[in-house]
């Protein structure tokens, strides 16, 4: 991935919002970290990797960040409450439940193709926080399943979905959209909308949507 790839991935936006890690030296040792992550793996990267990717010395990483663990802790509890962001306002939306369904999918396909390098270090390294920073994450991604499960139940309830096993279908449709983070090339033929207007109408599909109820 070239370097104009990793900025347009990390930048600071809306969408991934790294404008509220401060100062600005504690937000450029997170985006190292990330790129870092991403691309070596969490065990394999030292804090100096981090510190010189950041244009700055190893001390000066341990002014804003004890372990490497908090970083990591920091980069995943933001991905993850962003991801919650994003199912949690679809599913309070307006519309039927496959209109929610639709932009729960492809807002959280969008996300994680637009911002891969992120979503993989967010979803692929939870194995490596401790058993203290765990739990709080896992919070995090149970709230996400209930935000499409409610979806679905309510689609089941008004006749609109055919899905005989709720919680499995939410496990699967959720596991489908966070894989896109490890395979989405942005050099690709198709683009983060494409991807996500593409895995909404196959999610539409899995849940039976339009088809008459068994």
């Amino acid at each position: 991935m070239s370097q104009d790839e990793r900025v347009e991935d990390l930048q600071v936006t809306d969408e991934m919002p790294w404008a509220e890690v401060t100062p600005d030296a504690a937000r450029r040792l997170l985006v190292a970290a990330v790129q870092a992550f991403a691309e070596r793996g969490y065990h394999a990267t030292t804090t100096r990797d981090i510190a010189s990717r950041a244009g700055m010395s190893p001390a000066a990483l341990y002014i804003h960040y004890k372990t490497k663990e908090e970083l990591l802790l920091r980069i995943s509890r933001i991905g993850h409450e962003k991801a919650l962001q994003i199912l949690r306002r679809a599913a309070d939306g307006e519309g039927t439940a496959a209109d929610r369904l639709t932009e729960a999918v492809r807002s959280f396909v969008r996300w994680h193709a637009g911002h891969h390098m992120t979503a993989r270090v967010v979803q692929y390294e939870l194995e490596s926080l401790g058993e203290d920073h765990r739990p709080g994450i896992m919070d995090l991604r149970r709230q996400s399943d209930a935000a499409v499960r409610e979806i679905i139940d309510d689609g089941v309830k008004a006749g609109e979905f055919d899905v005989p096993d709720v919680p499995g279908t939410t496990v699967a449709i959720l596991s489908l959209c966070i894989d896109v983070a490890r395979w989405f090339n942005p050099q690709g033929r198709r683009t983060p909308d494409e991807v996500g207007a593409s895995y909404a109408d196959l999610v539409l599909r899995m849940v039976g949507a339009g088809r008459p109820r068994r």
